[in-house]
């Protein structure tokens, strides 16, 4: 989504329709769907699972987004930010040595 916004022609005096065109270019249409299925998947995981399991093991995506946008897009990416995208690893790791604490809900008749 970022990439098509940022290739695009874009003034500042931009008439509602301009911003309606520019939300279906296929770049930012794309990014769109890929956040709306993102959400949709995540509301699935959490009824599944407890929300403390959940979050840590869902920001998986931060770890994604540093390295695709090293990969494919050429972004900088500072020191600082691989050493927060270690934490969120080690933090995935430890939630996921953990045992779920959940128990089961009895269904109605």
């Amino acid at each position: 989504m970022s990439w098509g916004m940022k290739h695009q022609a874009v003034d500042l005096g931009l008439s509602p329709f301009e911003y309606i065109r520019l939300i279906f270019t296929p770049w930012v249409l794309l990014g769109t769907v890929l956040l709306i299925l993102w959400l949709l998947s995540r509301m699935t995981l959490l009824g599944w699972a407890d929300l403390s399991y959940v979050l840590p093991v869902t920001s998986i995506a931060y770890v994604f987004s540093a390295v695709l946008g090293k990969v494919f897009f050429g972004e900088q990416v500072t020191w600082q930010r691989w050493l927060g995208t270690g934490f969120i690893v080690l933090g995935i790791i430890f939630v996921g040595l953990t045992a779920a604490n959940t128990t089961k809900q009895e269904s109605l008749p």
